[in-house]
Formats: C-alpha cells, sequence, structure tokens
C-alpha cells in the first residue's frame, strides 16, 4: 500500500444481484487525500476520544495509543485479560468514524479464505466472482487471534503489511483507513499458536487494557444498565475526513536530531544485554510516524522527544526476544524498554545536522 502519496487507491463493496446469488463485488476508485489542516484534526479527534470514552471506562492514554495508530496507518495489539473491554475498544472506534467493521473469531479450524474471501463460479455467466471476507474492512477486530493455525494468522500479513489480500492471483487493495485490531489472552495459552516474531512485527503497537480501580468499575455497571454503550456510539467523523487526517500527520516534521534519537533508541534494543533478538528497522519507521500522529494530536507541527518516549514501550517491547536470563528472573521487556529510554541521551536541539 502506498502511504505517502496524495492519490490512495480504495476499495468499495457493491451489491450485485441476480435470481439465485447476490454477492458483494468490488470496484476501485481513487480518492483525493488533502490533508486538513492541524486545528481540525485535533477538533475531529477530540470528538472522537469523547465518543468511545463513552463507552470505556478509564485509560485515556490507551485511547490516545489506538488514535495514534490509526493516523499512523499501522495496527494495534491489545493483549490482556478476557473481559476487560478490548473489543469494546475496537467497536467504539468503528462507530465514531463511521466505519465498515470486520469480525474474525479466531479458532483453530479458521482457514485462510474465512479471512480474505473465496471465488465462487456463477453458473449465469460462467465466471468466477470474488466474495470479500471480513479484512475487507476500515477496522477488523481479530478475537484472540492465537487461536487460529499460522497458516491462517499469516494469511492477515499480506493485509496488514501490503493494505491488499491476493486470492486466486488477483490482488484486491483494502479501503483506507484499514486498521487491525488483534487481541490476544496471554493467560489460557492451551491450544494456541503464539504469534512469531515476524506477525508480531507487522503491529504497530501493543496495549494492555488492565483491571479498572473501584470507582471506574462502578461507573462501568452503571453504563450498562441499558445494554452495551459500545452499540449506542453514532459517528462524529466519517472515514473521508480520518483519510485527511492521516495525511496531515505525514506533514508533521521531525527533525534529523529527532530521527536519530529514533534509531539510537531502536538501536540500544539490540545491543542490550538482557536481548537476544532486538527491534528491526520496520519498528524505526513505525515509532516515528506513530511519534508524529502524536504529535498532531497535540496540535504541533513537529515531534519532540517526549512523544518518542511515549510510545517507545508501547512500539518496542512487544518486538523483543529476551534472553534466556530475562525470562527466568521474569523480567519484562517493558522494564528493559524503560531501562533503554532512560539511558539513551537526547540530542540538544540545533545539534549535528
Amino acid at each position: 500500500m502506498t502511504r505517502h502519496t496524495g492519490r490512495k487507491a480504495s476499495t468499495r463493496l457493491l451489491r450485485v444481484t441476480d435470481d439465485t446469488l447476490e454477492a458483494p463485488v468490488l470496484e476501485h476508485t481513487v480518492v483525493e487525500d488533502a490533508p486538513v489542516d492541524l486545528t481540525e484534526l485535533v477538533e475531529v479527534m477530540s470528538r472522537v476520544r469523547a465518543a468511545i470514552g463513552s463507552a470505556m471506562t478509564g485509560r485515556p492514554e490507551l485511547v490516545t495509543i489506538t488514535l495514534a495508530v490509526l493516523l499512523a496507518e499501522g495496527h494495534l495489539l491489545i493483549e490482556d485479560v478476557p473481559g476487560v473491554g478490548k473489543t469494546t475498544l475496537a467497536k467504539s472506534l468503528a462507530r465514531t468514524i463511521d466505519g465498515r467493521i470486520g469480525r474474525i473469531q479466531f479458532t483453530p479450524d479458521l482457514l485462510p479464505g474465512d479471512l480474505t474471501g473465496v471465488s465462487i463460479y456463477r453458473a449465469q455467466t460462467h465466471e468466477f466472482e470474488f466474495r470479500p471476507g471480513p479484512v475487507f474492512a476500515n477496522v477488523v477486530i481479530g478475537d484472540e487471534i492465537n487461536r487460529a493455525s499460522p497458516k491462517t494468522q499469516s494469511a492477515l500479513l499480506e493485509c496488514m503489511e501490503e493494505g491488499q489480500a491476493t486470492v486466486d492471483g488477483t490482488t484486491y487493495p483494502m479501503e483506507a483507513p484499514f486498521l487491525v485490531v488483534a487481541t490476544q489472552n496471554p493467560v489460557e495459552m492451551e491450544g494456541t499458536y503464539p504469534l512469531p516474531e515476524a506477525q508480531r512485527d507487522r503491529f504497530m503497537a501493543r496495549a494492555t487494557i488492565g483491571y479498572p480501580d473501584p470507582a471506574d468499575e462502578v461507573s462501568m455497571l452503571d453504563r450498562r444498565d441499558d445494554g452495551d454503550p459500545a452499540d449506542a456510539i453514532l459517528p462524529v467523523t466519517d472515514v473521508a475526513t480520518i483519510r485527511r487526517c492521516t495525511a496531515a500527520v505525514r506533514r508533521v516534521h521531525a527533525s534529523p536530531s529527532l530521527k536519530r534519537y529514533v534509531v539510537a533508541l531502536v538501536g540500544a534494543t539490540r545491543e542490550h544485554p538482557g536481548v537476544t533478538l532486538g527491534a528491526s528497522p520496520r519498528s524505526s519507521l513505525q515509532l516515528l510516524r506513530a511519534a508524529r500522529a502524536v504529535a498532531a494530536l497535540d496540535g504541533r507541527t513537529h515531534v519532540l522527544p517526549d512523544d518518542v518516549q511515549l510510545l517507545a514501550e508501547p512500539v518496542l517491547a512487544h518486538r523483543l526476544v529476551l534472553s534466556t536470563e530475562s525470562r527466568l528472573t521474569g523480567r519484562p521487556a517493558t522494564d528493559v524498554v524503560a531501562e533503554i529510554v532512560r539511558d539513551t541521551p537526547v540530542e540538544p536541539a540545533g545539534g549535528r545536522s
């Protein structure tokens, strides 16, 4: 998927009906992405944040990370125990932007075609017609992704990295925005297939929700009296505006010294004694893109080291393979990243160019 051009191919689902079959087909269009100004971006994202907050209790920093991943054109992995609101967060986001929602419940018997779609033979035309799968949506919710086989998990790789799916030799682009929000349960691991390093690297950020504090949990009980609050959310913007917001994020300035700081942080993960496999060059790109999005959410035209530090843990920790000693002592990857952030100096503004 081309991320840095003014014109972006998108895909729209149409309905085709005959006497025997109704099937969605894909029509390709070209969408002009005229960037919004940052004042409008902040106003739009404030409405989105407030709408999500009406369904989610607490954790405003999690909403910030989610919006940053959306605007940076990445994907989000939420790793937490059941029942803390992982799916509610994804559903709420999709409803606020008036986007299509694709829901995939990953199970051991799920096949790649169940995600991407299949070609069906139409006797009337003597041709095959493609029926898109649930991955063709603006926000794709993948529940318990680690319960599917590696073959099915890999079907998401092309979609996430390239913004397209190839079925029977034909490539179909996704419509922007395209965000995969995958969840996995780190506790109940029996019968699961842990995500390999290559697939974890495709997720821009990993987040956890955690248990709410007592006051927030009481508030959650009040909100649930009339049903799921996510179902009551009304759109506060649309996907066309989100595309214009992502175009604005690409224009946020990152100085040469800031880019060197990003590279220094990522490079330190490869040399840390508690890490066997450090973060990839892809993580440098994604950390910078996410930092641009956070700066834009704050209404700034430039990225600060604070933006990078805020995102270092969610963007880098899940990519690290810890050493045997770290695993035996129970040291989490988040502690390693926190140590790297603490020990990596920030180059003064106006330093070497």
